[in-house]
């Protein structure tokens, strides 16, 4: 913390006040919102593109006004009484700085004439007296505008954060993951302190709803100050994977490396371009700072329980937002594509319509395994489990339990989700680079029948992980068209 500010111990007020969320489309502000909720808050957000809130589990639970930073502020902020500022335009075309700089001033204008009570901001480390990269200059001059608004505003200043689906995340876990040797600059031995979205989010919601945070500027960290390299080190031992080599390469600029991030990694060039370019600086809480865990209110979470929590949510496919969800341009072309949000997902997708119920179809699923088989390649799916079984899976040996259930064994497969007669998924606990699943669902179809859609996905871990995937990829055409023929035909028969 700097500039004056003070902080006190919490004191959240009686009656939590109501809230205008910008960027709740964004990473951090899709997972900021619920936690307002969560705590009271009435909050209302400011959306560009109000529809790409729908998707969203509490979208129902908050005012949506539409509007963007270059329009009419006034009725967003009517009535608030603390303005979020969570919109970034990183990486929107040579200007985006200037853009920042100009939407930053105009809400700082709007929220003075509002009669707001407080502004909060999420903005980057990096000391003033450095020479900073364009992406940490903009943050910190983002944050002096808001400031200058003359309404207190708190600025929390946060290094790189780690939770699944995040820019800075993805970034790390792709380029581990995929590359078991790295041809690294001198940008992996700049020092830095990351810390966990869940800390980061929970600053926010003090920083919100406590008056007693004065305002001014804080520096945020986890428990862990470690260069880039040590970074993929430490990820790499977390996620089960052998340790990576890095080859240093001096003359590897910043420019160029954004290249071959945007090539191994999701995000897309011009914002890995601005990110890499940050890391030349480090970004390390300052001297003399007030604590994060005094802000926090408890310690925070150090950098490999980050990963491990990050990891086994992507696994899961389940992380509630990712940074591909900010609604600007650069982000459009994967924020429709679902193959990635939950990590890399490697599938085989089939579908079918049978002139049978549901429950007929259902039925014909849970059917599937042990004395059944699985309809078509036995041959291949008994050569699998033999060879599973050899490096010391469970292989075909379990076959069927009494009852299907949750929980239960199937063959080399667990049963993970059973909801009759909608959906069977089934997770591979055999041997492999990765987590396989297999998904069958059924919905009704035309004329009383029903579709059946079959997902064979493969969450691969590291490069073997997709060496695997692609080595057999070719003897899935022998098994599963067969599989989803099977099922129809066993969905036909007599009872």
């Amino acid at each position: 913390m700097r500039d004056g500010a003070t902080v006190t111990r919490p004191d959240e007020t009686a009656h939590p006040p109501r809230v205008l969320l910008t960027g709740a489309t964004g990473y951090v502000g899709g997972r900021l919102a619920p936690a307002l909720l969560e705590r009271g808050a009435a909050v209302r957000v400011l959306a560009r593109t109000p529809a790409k809130l729908a998707p969203a589990p509490w979208a129902d639970r908050v005012e949506v006004v539409g509007g963007s930073l270059d329009g009419d502020l006034a009725p967003a902020l009517d009535g608030v009484d603390v303005a979020v500022y969570l919109v970034h335009s990183i990486g929107e075309g040579p200007q985006w700085a200037a853009t920042e700089l100009r939407h930053a001033r105009a809400f700082a204008r709007a929220v003075r004439h509002a009669g707001v009570s407080r502004v909060v901001y999420l903005g980057g480390l990096g000391r003033d007296t450095d020479r900073l990269s364009a992406h940490l200059a903009s943050r910190h001059a983002v944050g002096r505008a808001l400031a200058d608004s003359g309404v207190p505003t708190v600025e929390l200043r946060a290094g790189v954060v780690i939770g699944s689906g995040s820019a800075s995340f993805e970034m790390l876990r792709y380029l581990v993951d995929v590359l078991p040797v790295m041809v690294t600059p001198r940008w992996v031995e700049t020092r830095c302190q990351p810390i966990a979205v869940a800390d980061v989010r929970d600053l926010l919601v003090r920083a919100v709803l406590d008056p007693s945070v004065g305002p001014g500027v804080y520096e945020v960290g986890g428990p862990d100050v470690l260069t880039y390299a040590e970074m993929m080190r430490h990820y790499a031992r977390v996620a089960g994977l052998p340790e990576r080599r890095l080859i240093r390469v001096p003359l590897l600029s910043p420019r160029l490396s954004s290249h071959w991030v945007g090539l191994v990694t999701p995000v897309p060039v011009p914002l890995a371009a601005e990110l890499v370019e940050s890391l030349i600086n480090e970004v390390v809480v300052s001297p003399g700072a007030v604590a994060t865990e005094d802000l926090l209110g408890r310690e925070p979470l150090g950098f490999d329980e980050s990963v491990a929590r990050a990891l086994a949510v992507t696994r899961e496919g389940a992380a509630p937002t990712t940074f591909t969800g900010a609604d600007y341009e650069v982000f459009s072309a994967q924020s429709t594509d679902p193959d990635w949000a939950g990590g890399t997902v490697l599938s085989d997708v089939r579908s079918t319509t049978v002139r049978a119920s549901p429950e007929r179809v259902f039925a014909a699923v849970s059917a599937l395994g042990g004395a059944t088989g699985w309809h078509a390649g036995d041959a291949l799916w008994r050569l699998r489990g033999l060879l599973d079984a050899l490096v010391g899976g469970p292989g075909m040996r379990r076959g069927r339990p009494a009852r299907l259930e949750v929980g239960a064994p199937l063959d080399f497969w667990r049963v993970e989700a059973l909801e009759a007669p909608r959906r069977l998924a089934l997770r591979a606990e055999m041997r492999l680079p990765g987590t396989a699943r297999l998904t069958f669902e059924v919905a009704p179809g035309p004329s009383g029948g029903s579709t059946l859609t079959q997902s064979a996905t493969f969450h691969p871990r590291g490069l073997l992980g997709r060496l695997y995937w692609y080595a057999v990829a070719p003897f899935h055409r022998f098994v599963f068209p067969g599989l989803l023929a099977g099922i129809a035909r066993a969905a036909l028969s007599p009872p």
